[in-house]
């Protein structure tokens, strides 16, 4: 696999190492240390990926990943945010904002291009099943990767309307974290943040944005379900 990398990381070590690991598996990295110019980049280069620092001199990686997300052009754009920062809370405001992945530094170069290929691999995810899929009021198309809620389409990001989809072909079923996180992220492991959870939470927000009740059941140290 190949592809055009973003890569924001003031340490210089850690972004000689990236950009010689990656360059050398075939992908395009482009780096840069500051934030802004982050934004820039991300805008009129088009990247496959971002991997985001944290910690960045001028803008936050945070706040980066914030507008990354409040642009439609980059509104769907992975982002995998590199940090020292491993405290949960930590890992829940990287992912609030929008980020898809959170990896805590030190990182092995081979966990890190696991998870970058995963979420590549998982852009050009298509369904083979019929083009509309249905529980209760709740439409998807996994064709058009479009989604419906009693008639009005629902706005999401790409990983969540790959969840919506997960959980909708399986209405009435119990799908674990582990599930999910192999089916929607493409991982072979379970990563040691609660990924699933922040992203089941926003994609709650956007369900019951118009006044519906929550059509998705949680089941306490099992998984979740939709109900049909």
């Amino acid at each position: 696999m190949s592809g055009h990398i973003l890569l924001v990381e003031d340490d210089p070590a850690l972004a000689e190492l990236i950009c010689w690991h990656f360059r050398k598996e075939g992908f395009v990295v482009e780096h840069t240390v500051d934030g802004d110019e982050a934004l820039l980049l991300a805008r009129e280069n088009a990247p496959d990926l971002v991997l985001l620092d944290w910690m960045l001199p001028k803008v936050s990686g945070i706040e980066v990943c914030r507008r990354l997300r409040g642009r439609p052009e980059t509104r769907n754009l992975p982002v995998i945010m590199l940090t020292a920062l491993s405290a949960s809370q930590d890992k829940v405001e990287g992912l609030e904002a929008g980020a898809d992945d959170y990896v805590v530094k030190p990182v092995a170069a081979m966990e890190l291009h696991a998870r970058l290929t995963a979420i590549l691999r998982g852009r050009g995810w298509t369904a083979t099943s019929a083009d509309t899929l249905q529980a209760g009021d709740i439409v998807v198309s996994p064709t058009s990767f479009r989604a419906w809620r009693g008639g009005k389409p629902i706005d999401l990001a790409k990983l969540e309307l790959k969840l919506l989809i997960e959980l909708v072909r399986n209405a009435d079923a119990v799908l674990t974290r582990a599930m999910l996180i192999e089916r929607v992220w493409g991982y072979d492991f379970m990563p040691d943040t609660n990924i699933v959870d922040v992203h089941i939470r926003r994609l709650r927000r956007k369900l019951t944005e118009g006044g519906g009740d929550d059509p998705i059941q949680t089941l306490r140290g099992i998984g979740y379900m939709m109900r049909g």
